[in-house]
């Protein structure tokens, strides 16, 4: 846990399922805001809600946090703040979407069937009791490089396999109470409709996700094992919700340690252990090209500087 330090940027992960019938209408207004205030990050909108991480100054959070509370279908707006020292977001986009998180499973409300939210302070005696199956509802690469105690992964490279999974692997009569999580709260909203459509009673998942739990539970306390991945340029925060130690392979988009940069098949910006010798001639030479342009402007920047 900590607190903002003098000229840090403040990092917002924000979430919320409502019916927006005119959420392209919502796009303009809310893209211009943003930029007008300094922002930079992404935000979903799609017919179920919103969905986004974007980074700038308290002024201009507060002014999009009020933007949006402003409007009564966003009053109970769920976000979780961070701090980095550096921007991890280029630019500012508004994106339209079918699914504000996708996992391309028709009909699906958490509105109005949802499993019960266990804040963090409950959370480690929820996922101690032994009859409790506790499950990372995130990708395989996010769960490597931190997860809870005892947690089960199911092996998932996108969330749109995570029915699949219940389907093969989970069964109601056997796995009578599952505790499930995930960053911040949002893929948990959809997995726990699933699972109670599927017939399993005692669903419970971890309110606000990895992010809360850690800006909430003391280190002393804390069953948090190793970093938290996310989707920005920090790559992963620590148990203190700062930047971690992993960087991101940006032609898999794998997160990666120092072993992992230090192995001969580690080419920045162009391949790592995970993905080398899988990408074709011609992908290989536009990633080679995106470097170099990288490393121009670096240069540049360094030579105005």
């Amino acid at each position: 846990m900590t607190g903002q330090q003098e000229n840090q940027l403040i990092v917002v992960a924000m979430y919320h399922f409502v019916g927006l019938d005119d959420f392209e209408e919502m796009k303009p207004p809310l893209q211009d805001l943003c930029i007008a205030n300094g922002l930079m990050g992404t935000i979903l909108l799609a017919r179920e809600g919103l969905n986004g991480t974007i980074a700038g100054p308290r002024e201009g959070i507060d002014t999009l946090l009020d933007y949006l509370r402003a409007d009564t279908r966003f009053k109970t707006l769920r976000y979780k703040e961070s701090y980095t020292d550096k921007p991890p977001f280029r630019r500012m986009k508004v994106r339209l979407k079918r699914e504000i998180v996708t996992m391309g499973v028709p009909d699906t409300d958490p509105g109005a069937l949802c499993g019960e939210r266990v804040d963090a302070k409950r959370w480690n005696e929820l996922i101690q009791e032994p009859d409790v199956l506790t499950i990372d509802t995130r990708n395989e690469y996010e769960v490597d490089i931190g997860t809870f105690e005892n947690a089960i992964s199911p092996g998932t490279e996108t969330f749109r396999e995570f029915p699949k999974f219940v389907d093969n692997e989970l069964d109601p009569q056997k796995h009578r109470k599952v505790a499930m999580f995930c960053t911040g709260g949002i893929r948990c909203e959809k997995a726990t409709n699933y699972l109670m459509k599927q017939g399993f009673e005692e669903v419970y998942h971890l309110d606000g996700g990895i992010l809360k739990y850690l800006e909430t539970v003391d280190k002393e306390e804390s069953l948090w094992r190793g970093e938290c991945f996310v989707f920005d340029d920090r790559v992963a925060v620590d148990e203190n919700l700062a930047p971690g130690s992993y960087a991101q392979c940006y032609a898999c988009r794998r997160p990666l340690s120092e072993a992992d940069r230090d192995s001969p098949l580690y080419e920045i910006g162009v391949s790592c252990p995970n993905c080398h010798g899988k990408h074709s001639a011609v992908k290989i030479a536009g990633l080679k090209e995106r470097q170099r342009q990288i490393d121009m402007a670096k240069r540049r920047e360094a030579k105005d500087s």
